[in-house]
């Protein structure tokens, strides 16, 4: 086979058909009909997943693999991309932010360059201030935080080659972050220069931003334990110095300092900044947990195609 199509359905069901149509135009286009449609149902509360499956009864290329619930859109991502056999997968969102005629971009750029990713990045971030501030500060704590740089504004939108795919999946942690583990994967990647569209509505709320956030850096970095391991060390050290400066003075002068004000503001400070060190430090023991469980990021319920194909309806 030489392509696969890879996507995720959550909250989706408006857009279903119209990128199952648009996908397939494109398809056809550069490979005739020898390509397949993944469809990952993560979960989703609405009935995306029976449009789906109605797709899979009338077109042989349709692929629906059914999580058991919502694990998260990389997971699913990922567990789309496992069950592919493609020579080159195609991984973008079902949404139509991203447009699936992109796929002839990336494909021109993957066959002129000889490259094993083609990756989309946004010409501009879309959104809002708030929303394009946010993603700004995050690339830029992830890059400063973290050994593997991950490029600014990229997009799920992913031409890949078969070995990048297999390599892909060789990683096996508990928490993904996709845009990590493709730049960690390495190979040869290039960008694509590409304009995502917004909706007024998104899944993506400002929790859920902010725990991906978290649980990116942490997964990808140490440095946070670090920081907290220096900051303590430069402070017992200032601290000794002005507890040696002020009994220099009780002894010399015979005068103390007073002042319970700034000794409250500075014990409150030190005591915040204690609990934070704690609550790093426990995040990375709870991933530790995680993983040392080696449960599987993802439960596949089923694996629907269409009923002709080896019986695995």
């Amino acid at each position: 086979m030489k392509l696969s199509i890879v996507t995720t359905l959550y909250c989706s069901a408006p857009y279903v058909e119209e990128f199952h149509r648009r996908v397939s135009a494109v398809a056809r286009q550069l490979v005739g009909e020898d390509y397949e449609i993944v469809m990952v149902n993560d979960g989703s509360p609405d009935n995306a997943v029976d449009v789906a499956i109605a797709l899979t009864k009338s077109d042989p290329h349709m692929v629906v693999v059914d999580l058991s619930r919502n694990f998260g859109h990389h997971k699913a991502i990922m567990a789309g991309v496992g069950q592919t056999f493609g020579e080159k997968v195609f991984v973008i969102d079902v949404d139509l932010e991203e447009e699936p005629e992109l796929l002839h971009a990336f494909w021109r750029t993957m066959e002129k360059q000889a490259v094993d990713l083609v990756y989309g990045v946004q010409k501009s971030r879309k959104g809002g201030w708030f929303e394009r501030w946010s993603g700004g500060l995050f690339y830029g704590l992830f890059n400063v935080l973290s050994h593997t740089t991950i490029p600014k504004n990229t997009i799920i939108a992913k031409l890949m080659t078969r070995r990048f795919a297999d390599a892909l999946l060789k990683h096996q942690e508990r928490t993904i972050f996709l845009g990590g583990l493709i730049a960690l994967t390495g190979f040869s990647q290039v960008p694509v220069l590409c304009v995502k569209k917004s909706k007024p509505t998104t899944t993506y709320t400002f929790r859920r931003k902010l725990a991906q956030c978290v649980d990116s850096i942490t997964s990808f970095s140490a440095k946070p334990l670090y920081f907290f391991f220096w900051f303590g060390g430069a402070t017992m050290l200032i601290s000794f110095f002005i507890l040696t400066f002020l009994v220099a003075r009780r002894i010399l002068m015979g005068t103390t300092v007073e002042g319970w004000t700034s000794l409250f503001v500075i014990t409150s400070l030190f005591f915040g900044l204690t609990m934070m060190a704690l609550g790093t430090i426990g995040i990375y023991l709870s991933k530790i947990f995680e993983e040392v469980k080696a449960r599987p990021y993802v439960v596949i319920r089923q694996v629907l195609r269409y009923p002709s194909c080896d019986g695995k309806n």
